[in-house]
């Protein structure tokens, strides 16, 4: 398994970002998968996930009408769009799914900076 996020950077309050997570080594399409993020001093916490038809989203509060998460089943592939961000969405963002009830895949995370 392997999951590798991209596409974080540096951007200033009220910019937008695209994240992006490539998969491989199982059947992504049979898989729900989720955006996590952790800010320094802070848990990681859930920012988003998605079915795996991609019909079903859910969202944090912070981040509703704001980021959207999305996947493309044919390209192996899921996104998280964000808009309008804000300093204290400054965190490293990690791209997950969960196969079995006690198994978790992570990738190494992609880092996103708000700032000025």
């Amino acid at each position: 398994v392997q999951l590798v996020e991209s596409g974080g950077g540096l951007v200033q309050p009220g910019g937008s970002l695209k994240l992006s997570c490539a998969a491989s080594g199982f059947p992504f399409s049979n898989y729900g998968m989720s955006w996590y993020r952790q800010a320094p001093g802070k848990e990681r916490e859930l920012v988003a996930d998605i079915s795996a038809t991609g019909t079903n989203t859910r969202y944090t509060d912070s981040v509703k009408g704001r980021f959207t998460i999305s996947r493309d089943n044919a390209k192996r592939s899921l996104y998280l769009q964000m808009i309008s961000l804000r300093p204290e969405d400054t965190a490293t963002y990690y791209c997950t799914f969960k196969p079995e009830p006690t198994t978790r895949y992570w990738g190494r995370g992609t880092q996103v900076t708000v700032s000025s």
